[in-house]
Order: structure tokens, then sequence, then C-alpha cells
């Protein structure tokens, strides 16, 4: 779910990407005077949204038109939590947490968040360029020489058979951290490339080695840096980390960034102790005309999430808590640190922040078709950037970085206004509607009235 002036659906395969260099903001927001800097280091309640430069009246408009999504059926529950300047806005629960046990939704329910742990794999891997364990041009195969034998493909014959051809390099680190490196992911299947990482089941490996021995026999897209598409790399940025550090992904995550931001609900499953606080997972039935629970992902079983995955996906294993998610989101938005946790330098999350895709790559959404970019909105590490926010027809301020789950989850982090936003669903393909990371964008800056206090 990509949500900018960007639809991301739940398979987050069609993208209309941009480029031209972010200006991030986090530098600046890293050198604000020591008082503001000090008032924007936890979360904290605001004393009223006014106080923050928030018009309550207007902000309302917000918490009734997500009410509204949930009491139409559209999803059954939900959560929103907004900040500014370290200070909680607004935190609002919805609906149900599951339908069956007519269980309400709570501030501490658990949620898958799919692809919203890219950012925090993105994270972990820039601890480690931190620490001089890699560099942004290194080939991949510094780290997996599995991948030093790649085929590209080129095209398919009149049999429909695939014409490879050589790799003329292998794809770089910048490139697999901003998925132009041209590896295929299998979400959908209309390209060959997934159609293969499907059949070889490469997301439900036994195993990160396993994951990456499965890639290792099917081609690339398209030569690497020469496209944008979205893909399994962040899975394989997972595996980076666990052999540059030793540890396993779930280890080096809870020691590096869970434990010192106390995300203490953040892991790759949800223990016994937790498990009545996992929200059910639903899907919309289109013959019964609702949602009902889901049995399927990308048709696959879907996992319970109750007990260790074979495989800690960097792509997309993660549960956590709107409160987690949010600390993780005010880590970045003081420039790498929280509550005397440093994660990262103020420089690593700009970084992270600033769009890597040079102007004359194409997005290649989903094998069919592709568009260049522009300049309003563009990729980083880890993160989609915007680049020019009025251009993309979107409030959000200059520098904003975001991304989404696959089952309805969304996130910003705004630099120049010094605010976030987290919304959390548990419904495969998102809304079934408007876009809801869309909608809480304009819903939350119409309400901004006072962008300067």
């Amino acid at each position: 779910m990509l949500r900018t002036s960007v639809r991301l659906a739940a398979a987050l395969t069609a993208v209309s990407l941009a480029i031209a260099p972010a200006q991030a903001g986090y530098a600046q927001a890293a050198r604000k005077p020591a008082a503001a800097a000090k008032a924007s280091a936890g979360l904290t309640p605001a004393a009223s949204p006014e106080s923050v430069g928030f018009d309550s009246a207007r902000l309302a408009r917000l918490d009734a038109y997500m009410k509204n999504v949930v009491d139409s059926g559209r999803v059954a529950g939900m959560t929103t939590l907004l900040a500014r300047h370290g200070k909680i806005v607004s935190f609002k629960t919805y609906g149900k947490k599951s339908l069956a046990t007519d269980e309400p939704m709570t501030e501490d329910t658990i949620f898958r968040i799919y692809s919203m742990t890219k950012p925090i794999t993105g994270v972990a891997m820039m601890i480690l360029y931190e620490e001089g364990k890699w560099r942004l041009d290194d080939p991949v195969t510094r780290f997996v020489p599995e991948f030093k034998n790649l085929k590209v493909m080129k095209g398919v014959d009149g049999n429909g058979v695939p014409i490879l051809e050589d790799m003329k390099r292998p794809p770089t680190m910048r490139e697999i951290m901003a998925h132009t490196a041209g590896f295929g992911y299998g979400l959908q299947d209309e390209h060959p490339v997934d159609k293969l990482y499907r059949e070889k089941r490469v997301l439900g490996a036994n195993g990160l080695k396993d994951m990456i021995d499965r890639t290792a026999t099917i081609p690339l897209v398209f030569q690497p840096g020469t496209s944008w598409r979205y893909s399994s790399s962040v899975d394989i940025q997972g595996y980076i980390v666990e052999k540059i550090s030793g540890q396993t992904l779930g280890e080096f995550m809870a020691e590096r960034i869970f434990k010192p931001l106390k995300m203490n609900d953040t892991a790759f499953y949800a223990p016994p102790s937790k498990a009545n606080r996992l929200a059910a997972l639903y899907a919309f039935n289109r013959d019964l005309g609702r949602i009902e629970e889901a049995k399927l992902i990308f048709d696959n079983p879907v996992p319970t999430y109750l007990e260790p995955p074979a495989m800690e996906s960097g792509g997309g294993g993660l549960v956590s808590t709107t409160m987690d998610y949010a600390r993780f989101c005010q880590m970045l938005l003081n420039g790498g640190e929280l509550d005397g946790a440093r994660i990262l330098a103020p420089a690593t999350v700009e970084l992270m922040g600033t769009n890597v895709i040079p102007k004359d790559v194409l997005v290649n959404s989903n094998g069919t078709s592709a568009s260049r970019f522009n300049e309003a909105i563009g990729f980083g590490l880890d993160f989609l950037v915007v680049n020019d926010p009025r251009g993309a027809g979107t409030l959000e301020g200059k520098g904003t970085i975001s991304w989404g789950g696959a089952a309805g989850t969304w996130f910003w982090v705004d630099p120049t206004n010094d605010l976030f936003f987290v919304g959390m669903i548990q419904r495969l393909g998102g809304s079934g509607g408007d876009d809801l990371g869309t909608m809480a964008r304009t819903l939350t800056y119409q309400a901004l009235v006072h962008p300067e206090k």
C-alpha cells in the first residue's frame, strides 16, 4: 500500500514513482533548538490538537471518515495514531479485533504488518552500513555469491519459452534497497519470472538461505539498474543482515532496534501469552458480498503468526502494534534517536529518505506496463519518498517517507511538518474502496491550520 498520491494494492505491484533529489529535511529536524528537540524526543499526549497546530473540528472529519469505513463493513476494525512534535494528537480505535469473537479493537492489538516490515529491515541494514560492513555500490555478490551466475530474461520465443542473457554486472546493494536490482516477487503471476517465484515457492522457503538458493535459479526481470520493480529484494537484505551480523534476523532486530526502542510487541510471531491480542485477518468474498476471515494469501495458506516461522521474512514477516510502530516512526522523525536510544545518525536517516532512482529508469509495475518517473515522487532506501508534494497532488510535506502492508496497514513520516501517522487494518487488498492512506493524508493536513506552531 503505497500511500501518497500513488495507489498500492495488496500485492504492492502497481506503482507510479518519481525522481529528483529529495531535500528530506531530517537533518533540519536534527538541528532543532535544544528545547524543541527535547519536546520531540518521546511520545506523550498533546495538551490539545490546537497546541500543535490542528483544528479540533476539522480533525473530527478524519475520525468520522475512518469510523464510517468500519461501520460500513469494509473492514472489521481499525486503529489510527497521529503525532506531531513528539505529542500524540489522536489515537483512535474503531470496530472489532475479531468479528467471530466480537472482541473490540484495542490500542494494544497486534497486527500483521506485512510490507511495513521492509523499512525496519532497511534500518537494520543501515546499522551495519554505519559500522562500515558494506557500501552502497558494493555488488550484492560480495555477500551472496550464489547470485554470481544469475541470468536476465530478455523476452520469450514464439512458444513462450524465456530467452535468457547474461547479467552485464551484478546488482548493487543500493539497487536491492531501491527495487532496481531486477528480482521478481511472485505476488502476481503476469510475468514469467513471477510465475517461477510461485512455482519454486520462494516466499515459502525453509529459511533465508533456502530462499537465496531458490532465487539463484530464477532469472532477473531486467538488467540491474535499468528499471524499478517491487521485488523480494528486502528478503535478500534480511539474509545479508544475518550473514554480516552472525545473528538471525529476528535476533538482530530485537537487540538493535526493538529493545532499544521499547517496541515490546514487535516480532516475527505472537507468542502464546499474546495470542489473544492478534487481530483476525480478513478478505473480501465477492460471492457473499462481504468480508470473511482470510484463508489464503498469494495462493498460500495464511500463517497463524502464533509460532516461529520457517523463514523470518525481512520483506513482510513482522507483527506489531500501533504504538510500537509509532515509536519506530518517531525515531525516524527524531533523526535516528528516541528516548536516549540512538539507532542511526541523522545523516543516515536523511540518506534513506533521499531519492536514488535515476531519471531515465522506468517503473516496471507488473510486467505488462511501465511509466517514466516524474519529479514528484521517488524512492529512497526501502522508503517511498515525496520530492514535490504539491506536484504529486498531496498535502503532506516535502521529504515525506512512507510505505504500507498487504493487509491494509500504512504509515508516513513527514519531517517538514514534524509529524507522522500510523494506520492499521487487517484486510487483504486494503479497505476495498478508496485508498485509506491518501484519504488520511487529506483529512490530516486539512486540519493542520497552524503549521507554524
